[in-house]
């Protein structure tokens, strides 16, 4: 009689773990991480870097989400020495390798991230970009096609008509489901950061899947890969959307 009690007893247990990893594998799991900054709240807080002190109302980064990385889960500086490590770290940038692009990958790579004039893509590279298995052109080029189909959706569209205004966390999530689908919005986290007496969005960093992770992301689906990550809590539940300018 106990030894059926036990067998039953195992069947159940087995039975619940088989489900929680059908429903883990059916939610996805975040392999990658697409970083999106609202630049005017980073400029708060950074008025002397390049990018900042040029940064004007017209400039594309004033009125849209500006590429801060795209980030490989749990992994950093592949293959680095220690000397550009710690030159990394200790935020000396210029002494890092140049990234070698083509003209057009250059050109739009500092549309996207205006921070490429304090050399943040020698940064994003040594400590990101070195995990993947893309070259410095395809890694860069899925980071703008991603940050460019961010800002071609409901989600920019919403932050620039609500410049200076607060946005709350449950309009940034329908904005993500309204242009990426059901249940985007509960793979994305957002940061904000006092700048005096407002607190002000400062960054989305989004879940993807590990397809985001090859060349062939160029032409994904940014909903397609926020579909395959897994779900996370929102953070910041609500802030100002921060105009250019200090």
């Amino acid at each position: 009689m106990i030894s059926i009690q036990l067998r039953s007893l195992t069947f159940a247990v087995s039975m619940v773990l088989a489900g929680a990893a059908v429903a883990q594998e059916a939610e996805g799991r975040t392999r990658f991480i697409l970083a999106a900054s609202w630049q005017p709240a980073f400029c708060q807080t950074n008025q002397k870097k390049a990018e900042c002190a040029s940064q004007t109302g017209e400039r594309h980064d004033a009125t849209n989400f500006s590429l801060h990385g795209l980030w490989p889960m749990r992994q950093d500086y592949c293959g680095v020495s220690d000397d550009q490590k710690a030159a990394d770290k200790d935020g000396k940038w210029s002494t890092l390798p140049e990234v070698t692009l083509s003209a057009e990958m250059q050109a739009a790579l500092a549309k996207a991230m205006p921070g490429t004039q304090s050399g943040l893509e020698r940064h994003e590279w040594i400590k990101h970009g070195t995990c993947t298995k893309m070259s410095v052109e395809d890694y860069f080029g899925v980071s703008v096609h991603l940050v460019d189909a961010l800002n071609a959706s409901a989600v920019r569209d919403l932050f620039a008509a609500n410049i200076g205004k607060t946005v709350k966390a449950d309009a940034i999530k329908a904005a993500f489901d309204k242009s990426f689908g059901p249940g985007a919005g509960d793979r994305v986290k957002m940061s904000c950061r006092r700048a005096g007496n407002v607190r002000v969005i400062s960054e989305l960093t989004i879940g993807l899947s590990a397809d985001a992770g090859a060349a062939s992301a160029k032409t994904a689906g940014l909903g397609d890969l926020i579909k395959g990550a897994g779900k996370t809590s929102f953070g910041c539940d609500e802030g100002v959307v921060d105009a250019a300018g200090f």
